[in-house]
């Protein structure tokens, strides 16, 4: 009979951690591995990289991106034409993401991975404290205006978009986890936007030469997990949230799912696999994407002007 205590992988080390969705008990040395395993199962069942690819890993520094830039680091060492490097977008948070570019940068010395950051300040001429700024002057006589976390994603992911280009990558890596990509699909669908839901998938190629192809080798592990493996391994990260998040209805979201997921182990894994059936069919209604130039900055957009660009402009930035 074997121990409640003993791994129930190996049956040798003492069970550290409880799957309670899967019911699995692991000893770290078989929690880290199976973490790792799950990691290039993803990896190889989207087809997410090529043998000689030259990689970018978004790092901002928390557990997510700098846990999954040292698994990544791990497994491009043995794939010798492949290059990995790190992009990180300082927003301009005071307080907040001076500790992230820290870490980040230690994470990147200690693996040896080139790493690249840029800035809304040089990007946009203006730190997200100073958006907030205006945002909250706008707020005061406009009641449907966007949250912080609204103009800061759009903004990410163009700064994003940059530093790939700059660091000469075609695949951009995100450490969007299993939390992240289910708390995604319900606000697609509470924002009327359900159709967006297609785009949500471990991997998504970009169909214009100016982006560069966006894979998620962590969707299909859970936040906890990660954080744990980063405690096991002493992975260094910023643990502190960011100031702005709470005003994100993601926070609302994030809070109910992991209330269901405390009373129904394995909901998030049934929501995210769920819209793997349907998205096929979501898929099929949505019509093909024209993109042009932005007439203001030149990046590729489906209107004469890019969000971004129309965003700042409505703040009178640009």
């Amino acid at each position: 009979m074997t121990d409640t205590h003993t791994c129930t992988l190996c049956r040798r080390g003492d069970a550290v951690y409880m799957r309670v969705y899967s019911g699995e008990k692991l000893c770290a040395k078989c929690f880290t591995k199976s973490i790792e395993n799950k990691v290039k199962s993803t990896i190889s069942r989207h087809d997410m990289f090529k043998h000689d690819d030259k990689i970018a890993v978004a790092v901002s520094g928390g557990k997510d991106s700098v846990t999954l830039l040292h698994i990544l680091a791990k497994i491009e060492s043995k794939f010798p034409k492949a290059t990995l490097c790190a992009v990180t977008v300082d927003e301009g948070i005071r307080g907040y993401r001076d500790e992230a570019l820290k870490l980040a940068a230690e994470n990147c010395r200690k693996l040896g991975v080139k790493h690249v950051v840029i800035s809304f300040k040089e990007l946009f001429d203006i730190k997200l404290d100073d958006l907030v700024r205006l945002l909250t002057e706008r707020s005061k006589c406009q009641t449907n205006a966007l949250s912080p976390c609204a103009y800061c994603g759009v903004l990410r992911r163009r700064a994003l978009n940059l530093a790939t280009r700059e660091a000469k990558a075609n695949k951009l890596v995100l450490a969007h986890n299993l939390d992240d990509e289910v708390q995604t699909i319900l606000l697609n669908i509470m924002h009327g936007d359900a159709l967006r839901i297609a785009r949500v998938k471990p991997a998504l190629e970009e169909k214009h030469p100016m982006f560069a192809a966006r894979v998620k080798p962590l969707s299909e592990v859970p936040e906890k997990e990660i954080a744990f493996y980063a405690y096991l391994n002493k992975i260094k990260f910023q643990s502190v949230p960011c100031p702005f998040a709470p005003t994100a209805l993601r926070t609302d979201i994030r809070t109910m799912l992991n209330r269901m997921e405390e009373r129904h182990a394995g909901t998030k894994f049934t929501v995210f696999k769920s819209i793997d059936k349907i998205r096929p069919a979501l898929e099929a209604s949505i019509k093909e994407v024209i993109l042009q130039e932005c007439i203001l900055c030149g990046e590729p957009t489906t209107d004469e002007i890019c969000k971004p660009c129309r965003m700042l402009r409505e703040l009178g930035v640009c």
